[in-house]
């Protein structure tokens, strides 16, 4: 076995040439593929990389009659598996012909953020990614005795402790890991639900808030994998009186961040509630599992909003009402959300539409 780590571990620099893993969204949009190729030299944008193409048949997103789908890089990180000058690339997917497939929803994204009244206002998120660490072989959470329960909430939420919490290493090495891979992760923290953790990434800008989730989704992956342990990213896991899983999706503006800002959110989030349902319907699946009014939620058939109301649809921090500008939270995004539809919706409701 140290053979094969010996191996894994072979530094490649004197060849001058770099092993590049293409990443796609497959076509349930949350399945995460990669494969990887050979460069012949380091790159340092998605522009010096070629195009690449799969097999889109076996991964529901073609025919088998005419089943290439072709890549286009997008965004570049460091490899936090293979070192070096090694690279990460995250894709986007489309036709021969050049059209995005139905799943690329980064293509769409992409428009808005281009838009020049979006841009101007250089949006900015964060995004509260949680998640539930399960056992391989049973699905049932870390640290919960198979086919039990442990007791109730309560001492979970950012504990210590080997009763208290489950899967820290993984954890810990997903943070270092990111981190390492360029990826603007803000930090990490034991979640209400034993076995349930929950990272930040932000903030970050327009469509690199969505780069970023996706990429630190598949080293989650990556690393779960190689602890022979599976994540979920199910909005409600178990069901009963526990929370369920969110991506709490923060967002500010240049006008919101400015004096003044206060009276900016306060009309963002009246234009959120007007189109209260558009959001909900493109917020994840299974979501109305989780949005019950319960666990920290508002109900999913109705907006409201709030200070330092956990509650509450929109939520707006003590400090923003206080400092008369920052930022307010989104609630209502599932765990499972995708990150280029969420924060691009965001940004079309609160500075593109106008009722």
């Amino acid at each position: 076995m140290s053979l094969i780590q010996d191996l894994i571990n072979l530094d490649i620099s004197d060849s001058k040439k770099i092993i590049a893993e293409y990443i796609w969204i497959g076509g349930s949009g949350m399945d995460l593929r990669s494969k990887a190729r050979t460069i012949d030299k380091p790159v340092s944008s998605p522009a010096d990389l070629p195009k690449w193409n799969y097999d889109g048949s076996s991964t529901g997103q073609a025919p088998g009659e005419d089943s290439e789908v072709i890549l286009y890089p997008q965004a570049i990180f460091k490899d936090p598996f293979r070192k070096g000058n090694n690279i990460l690339v995250m894709c986007d997917a489309y036709t021969p012909a050049g059209e995005p497939i139905p799943t690329n929803k980064r293509f769409e994204a992409a428009k808005i953020f281009s838009k020049p009244e979006v841009a101007a206002e250089v949006p900015w998120y964060g995004i509260e990614q949680e998640y539930t660490l399960l056992q391989k072989d049973v699905a049932w959470p870390l640290g919960w005795p198979v086919g039990g329960y442990p007791g109730p909430q309560g001492p979970y939420y950012c504990g210590i402790g080997a009763d208290k919490a489950f899967g820290r290493d993984i954890v810990d090495a997903h943070y270092k890991a990111c981190l390492y891979a360029g990826i603007n992760i803000s930090g990490i923290n034991g979640e209400v639900m034993p076995g349930q953790w929950e990272f930040q990434v932000g903030p970050s800008v327009g469509i690199s808030a969505g780069d970023e989730v996706w990429v630190a989704r598949y080293i989650l992956e990556r690393i779960t994998e190689l602890a022979g342990v599976v994540v979920s990213f199910d909005p409600k896991p178990i069901k009963g009186d526990w929370n369920g899983a969110g991506a709490h999706t923060n967002y500010s503006t240049k006008s919101m961040r400015e004096e003044g800002g206060y009276e900016v959110i306060k009309k963002a989030i009246e234009k959120l509630g007007l189109r209260h349902k558009e959001h909900i319907s493109a917020y994840g699946e299974g979501n109305e599992r989780r949005l019950t009014g319960k666990h920290e939620t508002a109900d999913i058939n109705t907006f409201k909003w709030g200070v330092a109301n956990r509650g509450a649809s929109v939520r707006v921090g003590r400090d923003t009402e206080k400092e008369g500008k920052g930022y307010f939270e989104d609630r209502r995004p599932a765990s499972n959300m995708d990150p280029y539809t969420v924060t691009s919706l965001i940004a079309y409701t609160t500075i593109v539409w106008n009722p």
